[in-house]
């Protein structure tokens, strides 16, 4: 039997997807383990984890390093790969949205043309060229795009929002909103095939332990 690998994004999200995977009765106790280890095997199920940057994790999936990835739609939608998305595992529920100064929403609503800072600006890209037929410029940023609109580099962004805490902290409000984004569950389109009773085996159990909204432990790292 070949291993079915997973590709987890570091961090918070790894932790989430094995402490569910484990409510499923798919284990790893070699991610318990305090290490530096980027790799981890459960030989006795066949189960091989390895930890990734959250925008790779896409890359691993579609060229069939991984099998199955976890990882937030926000990813997905900006990384444009080629795989089944099958479940939405929930965590880090928020939404992805425009926001900037309360008075940029009438410029929104006429569609006149604006700069747009973003980390996503694929996802940008498309909501208002396809989706609101609007032209804008994109410029793209990597740190905290909240201080685009402050300083004058935009007249809106485009980022996730969880709370808006930090919007309202700036003088921001939400304008518009994209689309929900939380933790999906991806598979290689060859893997679905070739490892097909494996594979719905594991979604049909995950999804199982969703619908019983367990509580999960703090164990993985």
């Amino acid at each position: 039997m070949r291993y079915l690998t997973f590709a987890l994004a570091k961090g918070r999200l790894a932790k989430q997807t094995m402490e569910l995977l484990e409510s499923a009765g798919f284990t790893c106790e070699e991610m318990k383990e305090k290490s530096r280890k980027l790799v981890f095997v459960n030989e006795e199920q066949k189960l091989k984890f390895f930890l990734a940057k959250a925008s790779d994790v896409p890359t691993y999936v579609e060229y069939g390093v991984a099998d199955i990835g976890v990882v937030g739609k926000d990813t997905l939608l900006e990384e444009k790969r080629n795989l089944y998305e099958v479940l939405n595992v929930g965590f880090g529920a928020c939404k992805m949205a425009v926001a900037g100064p309360p008075e940029m929403k009438k410029k929104l609503d006429q569609g006149v043309p604006l700069r747009v800072a973003t980390k996503y600006p694929n996802i940008a890209m498309d909501y208002f060229y396809n989706k609101k037929h609007q032209t804008v410029e994109i410029v793209k940023l990597n740190g905290s795009v909240e201080l685009a609109p402050i300083v004058g580099l935009s007249e809106v962004i485009v980022d996730i929002v969880e709370t808006g805490k930090t919007l309202k902290e700036n003088g921001l409000v939400v304008l518009e909103d994209i689309t929900p984004i939380s933790a999906r569950m991806v598979i290689n389109r060859v893997s679905m095939k070739i490892e097909h009773e494996r594979i719905k085996y594991l979604i049909d159990q995950i999804r199982e332990q969703l619908l019983k909204g367990e509580g999960f432990n703090d164990t993985y790292y």
